[in-house]
């Protein structure tokens, strides 16, 4: 049976779009494979962890008729990327194998019953649909990835909160030394849901939206969400567990407060940076008026030195922070200018964004 035909591309971006979460290695073979289903012209491409399933749908030319198996999901994708991009492939089943041919080239491969695939048991109480833009989600996802903890025995910090309330979709995410708070306006009026997406869940999804204004919708369930974008079906588990009050960590009422640019600022601290070292990587700020200084130093009494002029009038603070906390807000802004709100030695720093008051961004000071 000819199962497809497709120019070569095509085929492989619909694998790559779900090859994302099979795990090279796996106590259970058949989860590294992808499960094909073939119903007359569409086929149905899924992949699963156990956690987190992925599912999208094309229509290719092939004989009528139904199949459904499963095959190695990175096999097929290597052999794909190493054909000719305008190449055409056809794939054919007979006998429990797939054979995949392109012009003079034939692949022959081992397939394992589909009726062996776990697929995901989809949740029966998700709450109300909502959307927003992938371009939006991406935005979001963006402002506070890099916050989230890794390996964390308080599990509930790997992962990122998102909180769908009234009109306001908010994600937050924190690792106990900083928190990235981000947030964008829904179009409909939602009762309050909120859930801990996985670390997982979280790049793979940073993978696979697009910048672009289609809309992704969101549904979330007792121990499951689920995303729907651009043919794409996406369902992952959730991180079971009780996220910190970030309300009570972000500070209020500091009263220094100084706006500068966000590209001087990150150039001058990725310098500074250099002469920290790889297990100490504080640096000293001193904001003054009119001047910012930014020190460092290492073990070999090596140390680096910035001014940088900003328009400043408040206390004389001198505060340190570990600079990779600074260097990763900053890098993952896109906005020309960043606001710092201070109070002592002592306090957390709060970053944010003029004229965007949805981005919030806490850091702790370390002593140096």
């Amino acid at each position: 049976m000819i199962v497809l035909k497709a120019p070569q591309e095509k085929l492989l971006g619909a694998l790559q779009a779900v090859s994302g979460v099979v795990e090279r290695r796996h106590t259970l073979p058949i989860l590294a494979n992808v499960l094909i289903r073939k119903t007359g012209e569409a086929i149905e491409f899924t992949t699963s962890d156990l956690e987190i399933q992925v599912r999208t749908s094309a229509t290719f030319d092939g004989d009528a008729g139904s199949l459904s198996t499963t095959v190695g999901a990175r096999k097929m994708i290597d052999i794909l990327r190493s054909l000719p991009a305008d190449q055409n492939v056809t794939l054919t089943s007979s006998q429990n194998k797939l054979t995949l041919t392109a012009g003079k080239s034939r692949f022959t491969l081992q397939t394992l019953p589909a009726e062996d695939f776990p697929l995901v048991q989809e949740a029966a109480d998700f709450g109300p649909a909502f959307g927003v833009p992938q371009k939006t989600l991406r935005q979001l996802i963006n402002q506070v990835h890099f916050a989230m903890a890794v390996h964390d025995i308080r599990y509930y910090l790997n992962g990122i909160l998102f909180v769908a309330e009234a009109k306001t979709l908010t994600l937050v995410a924190t690792d106990g030394h900083r928190l990235a708070l981000a947030q964008a306006t829904l179009d409909a009026d939602m009762p309050k849901q909120e859930v801990i997406l996985p670390r997982k869940t979280v790049l793979e999804l940073q993978r696979l939206l697009r910048d672009d204004e289609l809309p992704i919708e969101m549904r979330f369930g007792g121990n499951q969400a689920k995303f729907t974008f651009a043919g794409m079906e996406f369902v992952t588990k959730l991180v079971e567990g009780k996220f910190p009050d970030y309300n009570r960590v972000i500070p209020k009422g500091h009263k220094n407060h100084v706006t500068l640019g966000r590209a001087p600022l990150l150039a001058s601290l990725q310098r500074a940076a250099i002469l920290t070292s790889e297990k100490f990587k504080g640096v000293r700020l001193n904001f003054e008026p009119g001047t910012l200084r930014i020190a460092s130093s290492n073990a070999e009494q090596e140390e680096a030195k910035e001014e940088l002029e900003i328009d400043y009038a408040g206390d004389t603070v001198e505060i340190g922070f570990n600079v990779t906390y600074l260097m990763d807000a900053l890098a993952n802004m896109t906005q020309e200018m960043v606001s710092v709100s201070l109070q002592d030695a002592n306090s957390s720093a709060l970053i944010t964004v003029p004229q965007q008051g949805g981005f919030k961004y806490v850091v702790m000071p370390m002593r140096i």
